[in-house]
């Protein structure tokens, strides 16, 4: 379900559940977790890309097989905090390659990245308070990203943007045309590479702790949130006449 691949000390994870718009369901989310146990590993790295297969980089969590199991959806819901939170803690720099759609817990992938490139047409968000779900899990990485005034106003208010907006909204870093996309998130990642591998990586860990991004019980006490509310009879039926 993943793709591990190298060049010039950048590697790159594509998540490759093309068929279904990459969403995270508990085997893409073990994968990636095995994904990042090899990338750690690698001492040579110099930048890391996370990257979707096909026409979706990540349509969100894949709801549709955990619909009447909550105890599991709780379960992939603190696999993607901490997945969210070792891209986070990789020494190197990331950059989300965003092709296509990046929705809920796919944006939150994007986000928790050092740098994003996407196109005008992609779309992203939050649809989570549509589905009668909160979006805890993803909060605390938005928050980091836009500030906490723009994160609220866009949590609240649910509904996907297109990648121009969200690019004018601060979610990505970098707007290209989508023919360019590939070659500029490349083209910058090799200029990223040049950078001082023990400056960059303690430039990451002081940025980490000023933002409490690895708070543990923060991001833990946001899967345990969201998991509560998906169990809800709210959440229930909504979801169930959506995918039922």
């Amino acid at each position: 379900m993943i793709r591990i691949t190298e060049q010039e000390n950048i590697v790159t994870l594509t998540m490759n559940r093309a068929g279904k718009r990459n969403a995270l369901s508990r085997e893409m989310l073990e994968a990636i977790h095995g994904g990042l146990d090899e990338v750690e590993q690698n001492n040579e790295m110099r930048v890391f890309i996370l990257a979707g297969e096909g026409r979706s980089f990540c349509a969100g969590m894949d709801l549709k097989g955990v619909i009447d199991d909550p105890a599991a959806m709780g379960n992939m819901l603190h696999d993607l905090a901490k997945v969210s939170q070792r891209i986070r803690a990789l020494p190197v720099p990331t950059i989300a390659c965003v092709q296509g759609a990046a929705i809920g817990g796919g944006c939150g992938l994007m986000v928790v990245c050092d740098f994003a490139f996407t196109h005008a047409e992609s779309r992203v968000g939050y649809p989570e308070v549509d589905l009668g779900i909160c979006p805890a899990v993803v909060a605390p990485w938005l928050m980091k990203k836009i500030g906490a005034g723009r994160a609220r106003a866009m949590l609240l208010a649910g509904g996907t943007i297109s990648g121009k907006q969200g690019f004018e909204a601060g979610l990505t870093t970098h707007l290209c045309d989508l023919d360019l996309l590939i070659e500029e998130t490349e083209a910058f990642a090799k200029n990223l590479a040049r950078g001082g591998k023990t400056a960059l990586a303690k430039t990451k860990a002081w940025l980490n702790e000023i933002d409490g991004s690895l708070d543990n019980a923060l991001l833990a006490r946001g899967a345990d949130l969201s998991a509560e509310l998906y169990a809800s009879e709210e959440a229930q039926n909504r979801l169930k006449k959506l995918y039922g």
